[in-house]
């Protein structure tokens, strides 16, 4: 069988790209699985700091397969295909903690839309257009679009685009908090690995603390959330890295950071 994920390793970056074009990249089993396997490869490997996952083609993810999808299936069937199957997507995202980059490369639609939106950032090409599209046929967001929609873009808007599935242009996307950046088709992926190579040469201690702070921030009560920064703060300080950024900064030049 074609691999349906292709990963590669760019200073410092892994790019994840998923590899169903003639499908728009919609996800079968075989792609959950290789992609689970990549996610866990890049957080092992640490010659990667950051990680960007994109499509290949002219579309980012057009979610599951449904043509290939089996009806008529038992309630616990249906609902293990997606807690067994596709769920090990966000869970895998969830304890990595390096920068994850989602490369919107052309549309991305109901469970495809979701799995962009369970990374730390999303880029996105000018004439892209992205949807939770569940509801045009008659399915709930059964990808974590519910859980990480309304953190975006507010639990109001959420409700609209997951009750409509209307498509959203790349204006609308990144006016709403969804996108951080809309790039033309042929800056695309260099403006984006150019954000990506940015944040692969900081400091990638502080880095994964600081993802860490805020994740576990969405959960916790002010006080806890004080008591974990500081006792992140703690470790910082003690890094050459940041004694590398407070020498840099004294001499007036870009700091080296070595990760230690």
């Amino acid at each position: 069988m074609e691999p349906t994920i292709l990963t590669s390793i760019q200073n410092h970056v892994q790019i994840i790209t998923l590899n169903r074009p003639e499908k728009k990249n919609a996800f079968d089993s075989q792609m959950i699985d290789e992609w689970v396997a990549a996610l866990e490869d890049a957080e092992k490997n640490d010659d990667v700091h950051v990680i960007v996952v994109t499509g290949s083609g002219n579309a980012f993810c057009a979610g599951g397969d449904v043509g290939g999808m089996k009806q008529d299936q038992k309630p616990l069937d249906n609902k293990n295909k997606l807690w067994k199957n596709i769920h090990r997507i966000p869970l895998a995202l969830k304890k990595i903690d390096k920068p994850v980059i989602a490369a919107i490369n052309g549309p991305a639609v109901g469970a495809g839309l979701d799995m962009a939106l369970m990374c730390d950032i999303r880029t996105m090409i000018d004439e892209s257009k992205v949807s939770e599209g569940y509801v045009k046929v008659g399915l709930v967001p059964g990808d974590g679009g519910a859980f990480f929609l309304p953190q975006i873009v507010g639990e109001a808007k959420a409700f609209e685009l997951l009750w409509t599935g209307n498509f959203i242009n790349s204006k609308e996307a990144l006016s709403l908090g969804m996108v951080n950046h809309v790039y033309t088709k042929e800056e695309f992926m260099k403006k984006t690995m150019d954000l990506a190579e940015q944040i692969a040469s900081g400091p990638q201690i502080a880095i994964r603390m600081t993802k860490r702070a805020v994740r576990y921030s969405r959960t916790m009560e002010l006080e806890p959330a004080l008591d974990l920064i500081s006792s992140h703060y703690a470790i910082i300080k003690e890094t050459e890295d940041h004694k590398e950024g407070v020498t840099a900064f004294k001499e007036k030049r870009k700091a080296k950071f070595t990760g230690k």
